[in-house]
Parts: structure tokens; sequence; C-alpha cells
């Protein structure tokens, strides 16, 4: 592969993102009447293999098939363990409501605005493709509970 190729394709790629993100919802219309937090659009990743035995920062046994999820380092302020949060996948709308029960030790940046690590059942369930890989999904996030 020559270099200009190897250069056009990562920049491919970022320019889609940007275009999802910027064409994707930012709020989910409320009710009349009723206040509703405005939805933020991220990646979700997801955990992948864990060992048997594994705990999490909230000190639970962790299930990987479980609709929980640990809340990114760099969110300020820091999600609550037990608070819920509504999931949707940008692409195909499905959604599902996770509980926040470990802490994230991926780093945000512009270019990956990291929001969520869902487990490998939440992510499947919400359209996230597990083998082979695809990495993330862009989602939005609102808190629920």
């Amino acid at each position: 592969m020559s270099r200009a190729t190897a250069l056009v394709r990562p920049a491919t790629a970022a320019a889609a993102l940007c275009a999802v993100l910027a064409l994707a919802p930012t709020s989910v219309a409320a009710p009349a009447g009723t206040a509703r937090p405005a939805a933020d659009t991220c990646w979700a990743t997801h955990y992948g293999p864990q060992p048997p035995g594994a705990l999490t920062a909230s000190g639970e046994l962790f299930d990987n098939n479980a609709n929980t999820a640990a809340t990114s380092l760099t969110r300020n302020p820091q999600l609550p363990f037990g608070t819920k949060v509504k999931v949707t996948n940008v692409v195909n709308g499905r959604s599902l409501v996770v509980r926040i029960n470990d802490r994230g030790t991926f780093q945000q940046t512009p270019q990956v605005p990291k929001c969520l690590d869902l487990t490998d059942g939440a992510f499947d369930r919400l359209g996230g493709v597990l083998n082979p890989d695809q990495g993330h999904i862009v989602v939005t996030q609102q808190v629920v509970g």
C-alpha cells in the first residue's frame, strides 16, 4: 500500500465520523411540560474478555452480559455508581438503559469522544459488532435515573 493511500484511509474515516456526529441528534424531545436533560453524542466501546472473578470499581462481580457500563474518567462530574443511562445507537436507533457500576480507564480526546465502556452483551444488543471487532459505536447517552 502506498503512503498516500495509508494517509487517505484514516482521513476518510475521520471525515465520516465527523459527518455522523454533526448529523446525530443531540437531544431527545420531551413531552410538553416536562424537562429532560439533553443527550450527549459520543463513542461507546466495550470491555472485551475479562478474567473470571473480575470486580468492577463499585465492587460488583463483573458480568459481561449485563446491561451495565463504565463511565469515562474524563467526565466531570463523574456519574455516581447506580446511575441509569439511556444509550441509543445513532446508526440503527436501538436503545437500552444501562447502570453505571464501573469507571473506565480510557481517555477522551476531541477526535475520539469516548463516554461509556459497555459490557459485550450491551454492546451487542445495541448493534455493535464484536467479531470482527469494530471497536466502538456512535451513541447518544442520557441520564434517566
